[in-house]
């Protein structure tokens, strides 16, 4: 949520905030305001697809910080949409900027972008950390609120609408908040955190003293991510507000300001939208009275009790309720053991696939996971393949669709993708909420032949890096246009990286390092050292590198609902962008680049392990036929434009996706 123009103009006056010094306190935390706000300070490449080290490393120092200044940090982190789906034209609207965001990236133009997995190396590391967090069941604000009143403590976020919140300790803007200046206190205070706290009795007091219990009407009117501003324009363009009539043509702080001030001869809102109801036509009028009310109860913090999650892991909630969805689902939600993405599919059966900076001619990257997509569906629908045994005309009434927002070149598009049948020994003895129950033989085995990967040749593979590599073999197989083998072992390397960097920083003292392995991460650290900048953008690779971040995405989601028969993997150790794209560039001109971990044979041997494995999943001439095909394609261009969904009027029809792992977008 966000009210328009609301920070903008706080910002400015910089009159309603107060001093502050966190410390000795408990705090609650918006996590989805805290992530994209630790991602953006934590790195300036937004278009290799993200470095999730050094953003899990800004993770360690913010809470670090905390810890010093004797803070007790709860994070709470956005669910699923509401069941009601009210905020699906804002989220179409944040998408669609999200597309032109990731196009200006692409042409090397200005601008910043979330990676993929940003929110899932955020929940990883708060459990790593030992940071305790929530995920609620839908929009968190109303239970942020809630909960920091039950405490009497701060919320930090950076989201305009806790200027609105009733909030006994008040709301911290993370832009204040400077957890990098760690002050020490005086005497025996203990350090603190310089931050500062928005007033609402200031802001109030500044709009001749307007009663704080109309502002919920004010953000309402004024325009949230729930309501529409056009159903209110005719009150706008008839009512003089401070300042003159007309208000609404003079720019949206003269609007702000004339509506605060407007409202100020009220008592209560009661009042208020009785008088707001009198520019309307008649028969709009109910209409409108019931959208304001209903809307301004977005304001009131929630009577979910959070307090008791945190204590005895407990997360009951009205929504999460009437939802009916089995106890084990709830309770991996609430842990952030499930994405909201699985919540959205399950109940409101339609989600949203973030794009990437990736080449926007070609189809959607996350077109090559859509056979992984339609077994989470088919499992979170209870699909079996008794009903591919169906007539065709009671095949297409009986299968379940998903409604998917991606991306058709430039350009946000609707999609109606049917869910996968899966096997029917499988499927109708175990649905949704005895899947917990299954053996995990039998969820690794349904989990790996949606990757299209035998367990076998996965058993010399660390067991913390299976699900990559069957994620990798995936790809291989089923991404366009084919990888090459500079791409592949760029990718390999970079998580031979990511374990040299684990071994050797192990905080446990107890833990030995060979001597082979310190060299060689060192010398690795002088080769990082050497070249910085990366002055050329392949956006071509950057596309294939999207596309195993997407298959890496829909693989540990559907790990996820499985009860993960596959070891979660660390993100942080996977995937660097900018490391990543420098490999891949240096293997092209340089390919003695591939023995930049020869000084230690246990990276060595890792490295060969993953090669092999992933090779014995294609053909021996491979990447040879690949590379040659691409030569031919760059020497006959097509003037063609490239199809990346299918148009909302059609499906993408059911397949039996144990037969083949081919499936047509």
């Amino acid at each position: 949520m966000g009210i328009q123009g609301l920070t903008g103009f706080v910002e400015e006056r910089g009159t309603f905030f107060t001093e502050l010094r966190v410390r000795d306190t408990k705090l609650v935390i918006d996590g989805s305001s805290l992530y994209h706000q630790l991602y953006f300070a934590s790195t300036e490449d937004f278009r290799r697809g993200g470095d999730y080290g050094p953003f899990a490393a800004a993770v360690g120092e913010f809470f670090g910080s905390l810890r010093a200044c004797r803070v007790a940090p709860f994070v709470v982190l956005d669910g699923g949409r509401d069941a009601d789906d009210r905020k699906l034209p804002t989220l179409k609207g944040r998408a669609a900027e999200r597309l032109r965001a990731a196009h200006g990236l692409s042409r090397g133009e200005g601008g910043s972008l979330v990676p993929l997995l940003t929110r899932e190396a955020f929940v990883q590391a708060l459990g790593r950390l030992g940071v305790p967090f929530v995920q609620c069941f839908a929009e968190a604000d109303r239970e942020i609120a809630g909960l920091a009143n039950r405490w009497g403590c701060p919320v930090l976020s950076l989201d305009s609408d806790f200027c609105v919140f009733d909030l006994a300790a008040g709301y911290c803007p993370l832009s204040h908040f400077q957890w990098r200046s760690v002050c020490p206190g005086e005497g025996e205070e203990g350090f603190y955190v310089p931050a500062r706290c928005f007033s609402v009795e200031k802001f109030c007091r500044h709009f001749s003293h307007l009663n704080k219990s109309l502002l919920p009407l004010f953000a309402v009117m004024n325009g949230n991510d729930y309501v529409d501003l056009a159903a209110l324009e005719v009150f706008f363009s008839k009512v003089c507000l401070a300042g003159g009539c007309a208000v609404a043509k003079r720019g949206k702080h003269a609007r702000l300001q004339g509506l605060l001030h407007w409202l100020s001869q009220f008592a209560e809102p009661t009042e208020a939208v009785d008088s707001v109801l009198k520019y309307l036509k008649k028969h709009q009028r109910e209409e409108i009275r019931e959208l304001l009310c209903t809307s301004m109860e977005d304001y009131t913090p929630s009577d979910v009790n959070l307090e008791d999650f945190f204590q005895n892991g407990k997360y009951e909630c009205e929504a999460a309720r009437k939802a009916g969805l089995p106890w084990w689902v709830l309770d991996a939600l609430a842990k952030g053991k499930l994405a909201p993405f699985i919540s959205d599919a399950l109940i409101l059966r339609s989600t949203f696939l973030h794009v990437q900076v990736e080449n926007m001619q070609r189809p959607s990257a996350h077109s090559t996971t859509l056979p992984i997509r339609q077994v989470i569906y088919g499992l979170l629908l209870k699909v079996s393949q008794n009903a591919e045994a169906a007539s065709p005309s009671k095949q297409t009434n009986e299968l379940p669709v998903v409604r998917e927002f991606d991306r058709l070149q430039k350009t946000l598009k609707k999609t109606f993708v049917q869910a996968a049948s899966l096997p029917t020994d499988f499927c109708d003895d175990h649905y949704l909420d005895k899947l917990i129950e299954v053996p995990i033989s039998q969820r690794r085995m349904l989990l790996l032949e949606t990757l299209g990967v035998k367990l076998s040749i996965l058993e010399p593979v660390p067991s913390h890096l299976q699900l990559p590599v069957a994620v990798t073999c995936y790809w291989i197989c089923c991404s366009e246009p084919k990888v090459n083998s500079h791409q592949l072992k760029a990718l390999l390397l970079t998580m031979v990286s990511g374990e040299l960097h684990r071994i050797t920083n192990d905080p446990d003292p107890r833990a030995v390092h060979a001597e082979d392995d310190t060299i060689a991460y060192n010398e690795f650290l002088k080769w990082k050292e050497k070249k910085l900048q990366i002055k050329d953008f392949d956006l071509d690779a950057a596309h294939s590198f999207c596309q195993w971040q997407c298959c890496l995405q829909m693989g540990l989601y559907l790990n996820q609902l499985l009860c993960t028969p596959l070891s979660e993997p660390d993100l942080t150790r996977l995937y660097s962008g900018t490391l990543l794209h420098r490999l891949y560039q240096e293997l092209k001109s340089t390919p003695s680049v591939e023995n930049l971990f020869s000084s230690s044979p246990k990276m060595t041997r890792v490295y060969q392990v993953l090669l092999n494995t992933v090779a014995s999943t294609v053909s021996p001439d491979f990447f040879q036929k690949s590379e040659s095909c691409k030569k031919k394609k760059a020497s006959n261009k097509k003037k063609k434009t490239i199809r990346c969904a299918i148009p909302e009027t059609q499906r993408l029809g059911s397949v039996n996706r144990f037969a083949s792992l081919g499936v047509d977008d």
